[in-house]
């Protein structure tokens, strides 16, 4: 395990913020794109593992249980995180990310999005 030396200079809050990427992965490059600023902003970033829309390594294409796995294991990230920000491009916003979204709200997680959206989603 990693353990900085012990005169490591702390440069970042004591505990940063943690966010959770949300959204549907056919937009993966905005995975990529938010984690990379968020990173760089000093937030930990918790992201999807595997891309359900890959052609070759998608988790459809593994199987059924391990879909549902994946799912159920980035709702957990939700659980660890302080917010989620829902990368809602073009104002998609899908089944499964609809889903946790409203996981996010019932477990008192504030959600943000990359695109201002209107009405009943907020």
């Amino acid at each position: 395990m990693f353990e900085p030396p012990a005169d490591t200079v702390h440069l970042l809050p004591v505990k940063p913020e943690v966010v959770c990427l949300c959204g549907s992965t056919r937009f993966m490059e905005w995975f990529f794109e938010a984690g990379w600023q968020l990173t760089l902003d000093g937030i930990i970033v918790l992201s999807v593992g595997v891309c359900k829309h890959a052609e070759h390594h998608g988790a459809e294409a593994l199987g059924e249980n391990v879909a549902e796995k994946l799912d159920e294991l980035h709702w957990r990230k939700i659980d660890l995180s302080d917010r989620i920000l829902v990368l809602n491009v073009g104002g998609y916003i899908g089944d499964s990310t609809r889903k946790e979204i409203n996981y996010a709200n019932r477990t008192g997680k504030r959600v943000t999005y990359l695109e201002e959206i209107g009405g009943d989603d907020e």
